[in-house]
């Protein structure tokens, strides 16, 4: 029976605040076996998590993270964004799948370049549009990459042989067991975002995908550890 891979969609962000800290924990404790969460960069250039421009709708804070410096976000969060060298640590042994939104080339190279750093290139995998996917493939033409996909028209072919990812990640709503053979037929693995409900979850098992973002890990591990165990003669 084809296991699925459980990824928790910013931590466990339905019990504790996302991109943070203890969400991560929360998710991994749960059952994850990889966590999502997006990177960028300080007006200092540290990369932290946080997914919006701005710290408003965490944290009440209507300032733009660019224009911040890592002690002011500190400051302004009581401690509570995370550095991604925070994020590698804490994780431990476990995958993180870095999303990279508003990206620039520059940024890409910071965050490569931590994980790196952290001796992390084994552990974790990259998420993001094609552009975004391309800049991550020059920085590191090893890294493994989830490229994001948002349409039913498959890639081009020449974009696939420069992204080199080894996942395409959909929308939940776009996977069928057409599409998922299609993309397993190109030697490539099916990832989906962000499956709420079993019965979603359910039906992207059935039709083969690899890996599911959800902001439930302990429903979707539940559902995933029901399908995987081996049925008893009736």
């Amino acid at each position: 029976m084809r296991t699925v891979s459980v990824v928790g969609h910013r931590g466990d962000p339905y019990r504790v605040r996302e991109n943070t800290l203890p969400s991560l924990r929360s998710a991994l404790e749960r059952g994850a076996d990889a966590v999502e969460i997006d990177v960028r960069l300080t007006r200092d250039g540290v990369p932290v998590l946080l997914h919006d421009e701005t710290l408003e709708r965490l944290w009440g804070h209507d300032r733009p993270l660019a224009r911040l410096s890592r002690d002011q976000v500190e400051e302004l969060t009581f401690g509570g964004v995370p550095t991604l060298r925070d994020a590698l640590l804490e994780a431990g042994s476990h995958r993180l799948m870095i999303d990279l939104p508003g990206a620039t080339e520059e940024s890409v190279r910071t965050v490569v370049g931590t994980v790196r750093e952290c001796g992390a290139a084994e552990r974790v995998y990259y998420c993001a549009g094609p552009r975004t996917m391309l800049a991550v493939r020059a920085a590191d033409p090893s890294a493994e990459i989830a490229m994001t996909w948002t349409t039913l028209a498959p890639p081009r072919p020449a974009l696939l042989e420069a992204v080199r990812p080894r996942w395409l990640n959909y929308r939940f709503g776009l996977l069928d067991q057409e599409l998922t053979d299609r993309i397993h037929k190109d030697g490539m693995l099916a990832s989906a975002w962000t499956a709420d409900t079993r019965r979603t979850m359910r039906r992207l098992i059935r039709h083969g995908v690899d890996s599911i973002t959800t902001n439930r890990v302990d429903a979707l591990h539940a559902v995933a550890t029901l399908n995987s165990a081996p049925r008893g003669d009736s």
